[in-house]
């Protein structure tokens, strides 16, 4: 059993990504703005869908992986926090922009909302990286079977996903309204983000490996 303040660290860490702009996020806003709530809604089906399938491939090779190369969790851990530290310099570098900035898009069916919204998740590098280099971290052979802990926060990470992005979804044409408005949160959010992506980022790097 994975002790509560490892899963609430988790569910923490969950948020912030899930709150960081990316390919998801933006496709979301950008449909629900362009084609409404529905379509938007229609495509985060889809977009959950992509995270089942990183969630069992993550659970199946993550195992494997570390009862043959214990080497691993390390090279895992340190390509993680590489990532972390790139994402909090996209936040923060000159030029950034917010993902509340919409792109115009022609409207689709619900068969190719779903589609797309399938293949933006499932070829969304951060959420690759997430369960390949982030989840690890919460994973230790004392606390019982890697694969139910692989499956356990895997689905922690699709509800967190899920919930924020449907508040998105439903919400997306108010929040870009809002910060056409007030500009100055949009550059607020993206430092906010950053410093806390860097403060992640060298947790990771100092936490202590768990399968010795």
């Amino acid at each position: 059993m994975i002790p509560v303040h490892e899963w609430l660290l988790f569910t923490g860490a969950a948020l912030l990504m899930v709150l960081t702009p990316g390919p998801n996020m933006i496709y979301l806003i950008s449909r629900s703005i362009c084609q409404g709530r529905l379509a938007g809604i229609t495509s985060l089906v889809g977009v959950v869908a992509g995270f089942l399938v990183h969630m069992t491939a993550a659970a199946v090779g993550l195992t494997a992986l570390f009862m043959a190369v214990p080497l691993g969790y390390d090279l895992l851990k340190w390509a993680g926090a590489a990532y972390l530290l790139w994402m909090a310099w996209q936040a923060v570098k000159p030029g950034a922009r917010s993902p509340f900035e919409a792109r115009e898009l022609t409207p689709d069916s619900p068969v190719k909302l779903m589609m797309m919204g399938f293949l933006t998740s499932l070829l969304n590098p951060k959420v690759a990286m997430f369960y390949l280099s982030i989840l690890p971290q919460f994973i230790s052979p004392e606390h019982g079977s890697l694969m139910v802990q692989s499956l356990t926060l895997g689905l922690t990470q699709i509800t967190v996903s899920f919930t924020v992005n449907l508040l998105i979804a439903v919400f997306a044409a108010g929040l870009s309204a809002w910060f056409v408005r007030y500009p100055l949160w949009l550059m607020v959010q993206r430092y906010v983000m950053g410093f806390v992506l860097a403060g992640l980022a060298l947790r990771l790097v100092q936490e202590q490996r768990k399968l010795a």
